[in-house]
């Protein structure tokens, strides 16, 4: 199960995924208005999201792109 916290920075990352269509990095999901979390933290929940199966990284230096069940939560 996902704290708060995590489903708060899943939920802002599938839409901003949804209105860009590119994948999102920590940097930009920082400077989002309401997810008040550092770049380090957001890349540890990013992380755990990913060991999760929720979300995946297209190649290394990418940011993460929601999975199928990623976008199902």
């Amino acid at each position: 199960m996902l704290d708060d916290r995590a489903k708060l920075l899943l939920r802002t990352l599938v839409d901003r995924y949804i209105a860009d269509g590119q994948p999102v990095g920590s940097r930009a999901l920082s400077q989002m208005p309401g997810l008040e979390l550092s770049s380090a933290t957001i890349r540890n929940i990013m992380a755990d999201l990913e060991e999760a199966g929720l979300l995946y990284a297209p190649h290394v230096s990418a940011g993460r792109m929601p999975t199928e069940d990623g976008m199902r939560l």
